[in-house]
């Protein structure tokens, strides 16, 4: 449950938009022939579909190539004849190879995130942590606040993310602006308090490049201390269970 998704063939733009480097032709580190391959269908893709912001193109095991357009995968044999999107399955052990990998390359280093743009609420002693990319105007995000309600020893680094509607942009320079923006904030989320009209520097432009760079296509965008990210809204249940594997890893 998330709001503004994009579908595979458009994450795209936004890769491009957040200065996706184009894949090597030569991996370094691996046998020669599997670069060439690689390279090659790399090539072929190109041909096929344009210059596309292709981030890397990699030979699987069992003999198909991954392609990685941002943050989506494709498939597609060594003459690029044919490409699937959609995710495959490993029938041993019934596990999503896709959603593995995806996971992968959605991990980030917690640490590293740009907190100075992100408003900060700590609940009791704060020992946990996560950052969630919000919109004030969607409703999943307002479901995830509620949700959030009474869990403690949090700490919450929320990034305004307006990309729904002007009105969003908005609202989050009101909420930036404000005395207390957390309070702004959860006034608005929890209670529908519209935050009052304020004018400052607000930096909408970083913000919204920030989640570009790391791939949100959607709001909510919850990302936890081991570095991975879960999209869209969680129940109390997944949450506090997600914590919890987080703690003890």
């Amino acid at each position: 449950m998330v709001c503004a998704v994009s579908a595979a063939f458009a994450t795209t733009a936004l890769a491009q938009s957040a200065g996706d480097t184009p894949a090597k032709e030569i991996t370094p580190g691996k046998e020669p022939a599997v670069a060439a391959s690689e390279a090659a269908v790399l090539e072929r893709f190109k041909e096929r579909f344009g210059n596309m912001p292709i981030s890397s193109v990699r030979q699987l095991p069992f003999g198909i190539f991954e392609v990685q357009l941002g943050n989506s995968l494709l498939y597609t044999d060594e003459m690029v004849q044919y490409v699937m999107d959609g995710h495959i399955i490993d029938a041993r052990t019934r596990t999503d190879m896709t959603q593995a990998r995806l996971d992968e390359l959605a991990k980030v280093d917690f640490d590293a995130l740009p907190f100075d743009l992100a408003i900060k609420q700590v609940r009791g002693d704060g020992s946990r942590r996560i950052a969630i990319f919000e919109d004030p105007n969607c409703g999943y995000c307002k479901q995830l606040r509620k949700t959030m309600q009474g869990i403690d020893d949090l700490t919450i680094y929320t990034f305004l993310f307006p990309i729904l509607s002007a009105d969003s942009t908005q609202k989050v320079r009101d909420v930036w602006c404000a005395e207390d923006s957390g309070k702004a904030w959860d006034d608005w989320m929890l209670n529908g308090k519209v935050p009052s009209r304020s004018e400052c520097d607000a930096p909408i432009t970083e913000m919204l490049n920030a989640g570009r760079q790391l791939m949100v296509q959607g709001t909510p965008a919850v990302f936890f201390e081991d570095g991975s990210r879960v999209p869209g809204a969680m129940s109390k249940e997944q949450l506090l269970g997600k914590l919890g594997t987080v703690e003890t890893n």
